[in-house]
């Protein structure tokens, strides 16, 4: 049944109730458009058996969005007032779906996987992610949840085309290739500036992803992770002298690149998650 979603001024009844003042630090930009939060829930493709992580639920008004598809919902809140009031605003709005929603009160970046799972592990993440720290939370937790399934995620426009990019686009780079070891990632829309509260400064995107197996690699995730790092840190480099330090010398980048069947002229950006797995992997053979 519907549920009695959060408005403009219901977000600012309920912030100046709550004494909360939306802050820089935390990333605090609260959805205010009942039709966006609808769409989110919608593109998210989730419903009744799904339990959907929620990073950053705010004020609630995604929450109410995504209860109202018959998910079942598990909150993080970093922000120990909002975290505090969130079941009482579903109660009061959605009495009849309170009951699946959970809300843990942590920093999604140190939140555990037995701590989001009720029985079962998260299958789905949806959320409106903080500027400052989405690539962090976003990788942190497909490393973390194996049951994340898929995901839709609201995140600054530029981060979502840097999620969302693949070999060879302007906007290539370590997001991009990390993201591409756990998923495939792609660009789901474009949120306007206006639902928001306060209205930020940037435009905000929505990137969706669908859990696939990492690359075939003798090499571990830490192994290819330092090596995409090291590829990135100078990116106008070739790859012979990028990889220098990270191989030993660029003489042994060269060996090590050939090794893999990779172009050792060839830059970072050019290269695939896959060719980067065979980077890493070569380097523990030669």
């Amino acid at each position: 049944m519907p549920v009695n979603l959060l408005g403009p001024a219901e977000i600012r009844a309920l912030a100046e109730r709550l004494g909360v003042r939306p802050t820089k630090t935390l990333g605090q930009n609260f959805v205010h458009d009942p039709n966006t939060v609808r769409r989110i829930a919608r593109l998210a493709a989730v419903g009744p058996g799904d339990l959907v992580a929620e990073i950053g639920p705010g004020l609630g008004s995604l929450t109410l969005a995504l209860l109202e598809t018959g998910a079942d919902v598990v909150a993080v809140e970093i922000d120990p007032v909002l975290a505090a009031v969130l079941l009482e605003t579903v109660t009061e709005r959605a009495p009849a779906e309170a009951a699946r929603l959970r809300v843990i009160a942590a920093d999604a970046l140190t939140v555990t996987a037995d701590q989001l799972a009720a029985g079962k592990p998260p299958s789905a993440l949806v959320a409106n992610l903080p500027y400052n720290v989405a690539v962090p939370v976003l990788l942190t937790l497909l490393e973390r949840v194996d049951g994340l399934r898929s995901g839709l995620v609201m995140v600054q426009a530029e981060v979502a085309d840097r999620l969302a990019a693949g070999p060879g686009e302007p906007a290539y780079g370590v997001p991009s290739v990390k993201a591409a070891w756990y998923a495939d990632v792609r660009r789901a829309g474009s949120v306007p500036r206006s639902v928001f509260w306060p209205v930020p400064k940037v435009e905000s995107g929505l990137v969706a992803f669908t859990r696939r197996e990492p690359p075939v690699t003798t090499a571990t995730r830490v192994e290819v992770f330092a090596c995409i790092d090291a590829a990135f840190a100078q990116r106008r480099k070739t790859l012979r002298a990028a990889l220098a330090g990270w191989a030993g010398s660029p003489a042994e980048a060269e060996t090590v690149l050939r090794a893999a069947g990779v172009d050792p002229s060839a830059r970072g950006e050019r290269l695939s998650v896959h060719e980067f797995a065979a980077v890493a992997a070569a380097r523990v053979r030669v």
